[in-house]
């Protein structure tokens, strides 16, 4: 494995972890990212970069994980009786607590789903008990794009790794 290389997996693996952390983060893309540093390193290094067969499983993975994301907080809203209003203000609410650091980002979705029921009218216990469930389903949904983004990181690493060292 060249210097170059080195550096090249190491950049990507870099930008894998801005994804990992974009699983827990919303506004910063997850397993889109770790997907596009793949890509990316597949691009520039050719023959040294990730196989064909795993930059598809990338790709399946990552629309696996969006998926998955999504039905998670939809199902964790609706099972708790949020509405799409509901729904809406946990991804509001999720924004918003970024810039109040990690109480904001558990807080927010729960604070952002219940304010956003509560001005369509519904009781407070209904409110509270929608964000609850909206907080859930999102926590659901982050959980699983990271362990999407560490599966991706990981088979990539591997691949471009035994690649390099075995001349393929």
């Amino acid at each position: 494995m060249t210097t170059e290389q080195i550096i090249g997996l190491s950049l990507a693996l870099l930008l894998m972890f801005v994804g990992l952390i974009g699983s827990i983060l919303p506004g910063l893309p997850s397993t889109p990212l770790v997907l596009i540093a793949a890509v990316g390193h597949r691009l520039y290094f050719a023959d040294a970069g990730a196989a064909t067969w795993v930059l598809v499983t990338l790709g399946l993975i990552t629309a696996f994980s969006l998926v998955v994301d999504y039905l998670a907080s939809w199902l964790g809203a609706k099972k708790m009786g949020a509405t799409w209003k509901g729904v809406l203000g946990a991804v509001v609410g999720g924004l918003i607590g970024l810039f109040f650091g990690i109480p904001g980002i558990l807080l927010g979705p729960f604070l952002g789903a219940f304010l956003f029921e509560v001005a369509t009218g519904r009781e407070i216990r209904e409110s509270a008990r929608a964000g609850l469930g909206a907080t859930l389903g999102l926590l659901a949904g982050a959980i699983g794009k990271i362990a999407c983004c560490i599966a991706m990181a990981g088979l990539f690493a591997v691949n471009v790794i035994v690649r390099s060292t075995s001349g393929l």
